[in-house]
């Protein structure tokens, strides 16, 4: 009886081990995820604060889909074609793909030349698609309707999915992005981002007009040039022209914000300096906060035409020469 005791015991003793053994790893798996998660976040949270700021998209809910859908940047696509969100090829793509088997069949993804495409290519994918120009009627900060919202439009066929976005927007605090302040240097350099693709008619884009500094915005999609956004928009023939400062010998990007009413004479609150990086002008610092030229050159203290060079401060509210 003794003996069946000790052998008892000693089993217990076994299993007890084991499952504590099996508990410790699976901690140490769980925090070595989570690890993965804060790393990604970290690095790439400005990307979808500054694509919510271009796109009006939740930073939350870029942040939540680019970590789901790209295994926090450790999948195939991820890693092989810098593609965060699982978009495919579709008909209107015409610039690299990569061939991967999904759903047990080969299929065409995108590949994009950096992360920051993957991002902008993302915030197009849901702008100019039809079935998603509701999800932009929604409440920017109300990520839960926006998680269901991109479920109900199709997004992705898991039923699961709004439930898994958010989960992680909660687990991590990602909705604590949606009141973070952009990083509009960057915001702005929609040019520098060309999307290989023929943009379809329709989506959030054909309706949507945007708001910088208080004023209408709207941008430029592929065959857009002054003319035509006059018409749309019903504007004057000299406005567009004058609200953006476009020379009459040139026209417009796809891409390009474009201001449907006058700009400001200084910068919203909460940007008060910018840090002139390489390639930026006058011109297209004006656009990146929607400041009139004349009192960005004014605030500075600079000659109409007179460019500033890489590292110097550009004063958007306020006068220069006060803050000496």
């Amino acid at each position: 009886m003794k003996r069946g005791r000790s052998h008892m015991n000693r089993y217990n003793l076994r299993l007890f081990t084991l499952t504590a053994f099996l508990c410790l790893v699976a901690i140490h798996l769980s925090a070595q995820v989570d690890s993965l998660y804060w790393s990604y976040i970290r690095k790439y949270s400005n990307l979808a604060i500054n694509e919510m700021h271009y796109s009006r998209i939740p930073a939350s809910i870029t942040m939540a889909q680019a970590l789901l859908e790209s295994k926090f940047g450790t999948s195939e696509l991820a890693v092989n074609a810098n593609n965060h969100f699982g978009i495919k090829c579709q008909m209107e793509w015409t610039g690299e793909r990569y061939t991967y088997q999904d759903d047990d069949e080969n299929t065409c993804f995108r590949k994009y030349s950096s992360i920051d495409e993957s991002f902008r290519d993302h915030s197009h994918f849901l702008m100019y698609r039809p079935r998603y120009a509701g999800l932009f009627k929604l409440d920017p900060t109300d990520y839960t309707a926006w998680a269901h919202g991109l479920k109900l439009a199709g997004y992705a066929t898991n039923p699961n999915y709004a439930p898994m976005l958010l989960k992680i927007i909660e687990n991590y605090r990602l909705h604590m992005l949606d009141s973070e302040v952009p990083q509009i240097d960057h915001v702005n350099s929609v040019n520098d981002i060309l999307i290989p693709m023929n943009f379809p008619e329709g989506g959030a884009l054909a309706t949507r007009i945007f708001h910088r500094n208080r004023i209408d915005y709207t941008i430029a999609r592929m065959g857009d040039n002054v003319e035509s956004l006059t018409r749309q928009f019903d504007k004057l023939r000299w406005e567009i022209r004058k609200y953006n400062d476009i020379p009459k010998d040139q026209d417009l990007r796809p891409g390009q914000v474009v201001y449907l009413q006058p700009k400001r004479k200084q910068a919203e609150p909460g940007y008060s300096i910018h840090t002139v990086d390489q390639g930026e002008t006058m011109h297209s610092i004006s656009q990146m906060y929607g400041i009139r030229i004349k009192c960005l050159y004014k605030r500075n203290e600079m000659k109409p035409g007179e460019e500033p060079r890489p590292g110097d401060e550009i004063w958007l509210r306020g006068m220069k020469a006060n803050r000496r």
